[in-house]
């Protein structure tokens, strides 16, 4: 049994690259499509076995990409907390913005019992997936979930949160230190039930000052891998703190995770310097797979030619969008795993 991609989390070099892409169960799928249609709600879909199985499996049937992720929702975290959540069409997630005496009176016990459909998924995924297919699972970092949570939806700038955590840091201190308990936990149950590594996506990341990253982004994060670490010490962990420009340097070491997710921004020069620490994944912009031709194919080729040379995992900087045609992503796998050194 080869697992590919999770040799290379581990920091092995592999070329041509192991391959996935962020989102790769999704809209510009049609068989996504039809099975999202059969499903109800988006929550449905997430919390449904027999779906979330069949969703995630769909990429991986028609592409044969080197891992698959779980198919869930960064946000069945706070669900599980007892606040609300709904997905609204053109709009994504829609909460009840939390308020400071809600969050005072949060408690995490019994957070994994209410996601065991989530956990039912990872193990009927381990028993149908390749032998050599990595199995990935993930949540969100307890920063960019308490952005959904203060503001109650997404925002440009994230600026309803921000605000809360500079007028109530002990407060905010407190939300973010039941998500970084809940989202270990989350994890744990996760890599119990069969995940070979799991990713913590830091969406947000990219909006904060030099000290709020140390303190909402570093810090938390940190605090998720030391109590995964305690139950699995093995355990390989990706984390993507998304627009973290220059805070991407240290990143790794303050956090403990073993591989960094990089976004499209993140130049291909400083991105080598950064292997050297360990594997990296990323970085594609996903409006050149949308636009494909020329400007897809020299994406890819930068990418392979700047970094892989060391432990890399070809990825997308960010999540495919719907628009992108299946044909595009084709011929992406195809320069990939074509490539020579």
């Amino acid at each position: 049994m080869v697992r590919k991609a999770l040799r290379v989390m581990r920091g092995e070099t592999i070329f041509p690259p192991p391959i996935w892409m962020m989102r790769q169960a999704g809209r510009y799928l049609p068989e996504y499509r039809e099975t999202r249609r059969t499903a109800g709600s988006f929550l449905d879909l997430c919390y449904t076995p027999e779906l979330a199985v069949e969703v995630t499996l769909q990429p991986i049937r028609r592409f044969g990409f080197d891992a698959a992720i779980l198919f869930s929702d960064i946000l069945v975290v706070p669900h599980a907390l007892g606040r609300d959540l709904r997905f609204e069409e053109g709009r994504g997630p829609v909460m009840t913005p939390i308020e400071a005496k809600d969050i005072l009176r949060l408690e995490t016990d019994g957070t994994t019992k209410q996601l065991e459909p989530v956990y039912e998924t990872v193990r009927r995924l381990r028993a149908e997936l390749p032998d050599e297919t990595t199995l990935l699972g993930f949540c969100g970092a307890p920063w960019t979930v308490a952005t959904y949570m203060i503001a109650g939806h997404g925002t440009p700038d994230q600026a309803p949160a921000r605000l809360f955590a500079y007028r109530h840091p002990d407060i905010f201190d407190k939300l973010l230190g039941d998500l970084a308990e809940a989202s270990a936990d989350h994890l744990i149950a996760q890599l119990d039930a069969g995940a070979d590594a799991v990713q913590i996506f830091d969406s947000w990341s990219g909006v904060l000052d030099e000290h709020s990253f140390e303190r909402f982004c570093v810090k938390p994060v940190a605090r998720i891998v030391e109590k995964v670490r305690a139950i699995h010490p093995e355990a390989v962990i990706v984390g993507f703190p998304k627009g973290a420009g220059a805070l991407y340097a240290g990143y790794r070491e303050r956090t403990g995770v073993n591989v960094l997710g990089l976004d499209w921004t993140v130049p291909l020069s400083f991105a080598a310097g950064l292997q050297g620490q360990g594997a990296v994944q990323g970085n594609l912009d996903p409006l050149r797979l949308v636009a494909g031709g020329a400007a897809l194919d020299e994406g890819v080729e930068a990418i392979l030619e700047n970094l892989g040379g060391g432990p890399l995992i070809f990825n997308l900087g960010h999540g495919i969008t719907p628009e992108a045609p299946i044909s595009h992503v084709e011929r992406m796998i195809e320069r990939v795993r074509g490539a020579r050194i």
